[in-house]
């Protein structure tokens, strides 16, 4: 999918338009081969710019080429879709692209929340032409979305956490280990986004304005934020996680306690039979009561083992 959007001086309303006008933001949503072609042809970039925004695996960073005037930035961000009923929460490559200060282009494999913010003019004081506040106010929302999302994992780490303590179910253990590598690739991906706020921060690839400067500022402290929730979250899932591998070991060996001490029990009355049942004289064979003296020692003698095993605490 291929927009161009562009804010008009004149009213300060953006609005979408057809042709590749200076100062416009070109939106690039999981582009075809076609889309691709037009955008470079049109700006005059190489095609690898956005080929490398598309690529699942790429991690944020920073490229400037002096020759071409083309700064390129790559962040993560934040993702959640649904499996099988459950929130799998994961990262996205986003590139953005200023180039010669005439075009700013944006590049993700899917919709974007972030982007739509600004498709929808949801973001105060934005305008098409003021690259250096639009990377700064991309940055500020993304690190925004990864704090909503941490507390929405947080939230759904207590009710799996309140399920399991009724009941230990497969289901809720797994929900808590796609949790768990949901906030892996926070913490990463939030770790490499720092790296790249601080290298703008130092000025030296886009020019600061001492207007859009506090944003970059902002976004730095709630992406701190993000990365001390992720790792506190990481923390307390990992223990939690370490906690019902406790429990539920426990309970398979109180499982298993508990089958051995019936076989135990259940082997008393087996073993007295089997000596009536052998072909050499034995006490009580001719009586008529024979039977009923072989029932009565087989239930005195399991009674008696069952005591044992219950002082034993192989019982309870």
């Amino acid at each position: 999918m291929l927009k161009i959007y562009n804010t008009n001086i004149e009213n300060d309303k953006m609005e979408e338009i057809k042709e590749f006008k200076k100062g416009a933001w070109i939106n690039l949503v999981n582009p075809s081969e076609a889309e691709i072609k037009k955008v470079c042809e049109g700006v005059n970039i190489d095609q690898d710019y956005i080929r490398d925004a598309l690529d699942y695996e790429e991690k944020a960073r920073i490229d400037q080429d002096e020759d071409d005037n083309v700064t390129f930035v790559v962040i993560d961000t934040p993702t959640v879709e649904k499996v099988e009923e459950n929130d799998v929460y994961s990262t996205i490559p986003l590139g953005m692209i200023i180039v010669r200060d005439d075009f700013f282009i944006t590049v993700s494999l899917e919709r974007n929340k972030i982007i739509e913010n600004f498709e929808k003019k949801k973001v105060k004081n934005f305008q098409t032409y003021k690259k250096t506040r639009f990377i700064f106010q991309i940055l500020y929302l993304n690190s925004s979305y990864f704090l909503n999302y941490l507390k929405q994992i947080n939230k759904e780490t207590e009710i799996a956490e309140y399920i399991l303590k009724n009941s230990m179910k497969n289901k809720e253990l797994l929900k808590l280990l796609s949790l768990e590598k949901g906030l892996v690739y926070f913490t990463t991906s939030l770790k490499s986004n720092e790296l790249v706020m601080e290298k703008l921060m130092r000025g030296k690839i886009i020019k600061l304005y001492e207007e859009d400067e506090e944003i970059l500022e902002d976004a730095i402290t709630e992406n701190k934020q993000a990365i001390e929730m992720s790792q506190i979250y990481s923390n307390i899932l990992n223990g939690t996680m370490d906690a019902y591998a406790s429990i539920i070991s426990n309970n398979l060996n109180g499982v298993m306690k508990f089958l051995t001490s019936i076989t135990i029990v259940l082997a008393v009355p087996t073993m007295i039979s089997s000596f009536w049942g052998m072909n050499v004289g034995l006490p009580f064979q001719n009586s008529p009561f024979g039977f009923a003296v072989m029932i009565l020692i087989s239930v005195v003698l399991t009674l008696l083992v069952t005591y044992w095993l219950k002082r034993k605490d192989m019982l309870n």
